[in-house]
């Protein structure tokens, strides 16, 4: 990565403290990975309504959002993904800073690119890693847009967990198993998890 020249960090005179005192919370990233169809963004989406009833600041950084502005340009090379994820977890520390609770939904299939990312943040417990575990079979009957079906006839290439592999993190915080389970339950794992970190007060 080619690095700016003749450029400063600014020192913000309002610190991450002081945003997490008046927000009520601490901050933090949830990383949410696994395959396509493994319950991503749906879980992402379904934690932040809990945490919004419970007045957190919270934001949602979706992978299909994301691609159509700030990463529109990337493909799914391994390059292309690699630059992907390291653009997420520059923009994800933005918000740690600013005491928020940001939820990525990224299938992010490389575990060397998900530790860049834990090793962005000024402790390595800001950064939860979030392993919503799914059998591939699963996800490919919860395939509604047919990406699975064509990654096998050979019409997408580099597709996670077909022509393009998955590394299982080996050390996830939280492992959410999404497979015959409701988004209820699987919205309590990870709540109950943040309730025990201390990084939200319990109900």
């Amino acid at each position: 990565m080619n690095k700016s020249s003749n450029t400063y960090w600014h020192a913000a005179t309002i610190t991450r403290p002081d945003r997490q005192k008046l927000n009520g919370h601490s901050s933090a990233i949830l990383w949410f990975t696994g395959l396509s169809g493994s319950g991503k963004s749906t879980l992402a989406h379904a934690v932040e309504e809990e945490l919004y009833r419970r007045k957190c600041r919270t934001t949602v950084l979706d992978g299909d959002n994301v691609r159509h502005g700030l990463c529109g340009d990337l493909g799914f090379s391994e390059d292309d993904r690699t630059e992907n994820i390291r653009r997420i977890g520059q923009v994800a520390t933005l918000f740690v800073d600013a005491g928020m609770i940001v939820l990525t939904a990224f299938i992010s299939p490389f575990r060397i690119d998900r530790q860049r990312v834990r090793m962005m943040v000024e402790e390595e417990s800001d950064f939860i890693e979030v392993f919503c575990d799914c059998p591939l079979e699963v996800c490919e009957q919860r395939d509604v847009k047919g990406l699975y079906q064509r990654a096998r006839k050979g019409e997408i290439s580099d597709f996670t967990g077909i022509s393009s592999p998955y590394e299982t993190p080996a050390n996830a915080d939280l492992i959410v198993k999404t497979a015959g389970r409701s988004v209820e339950e699987c919205v309590a794992d990870v709540i109950s998890y943040l309730e025990d970190r201390g990084l939200i007060a319990k109900a």
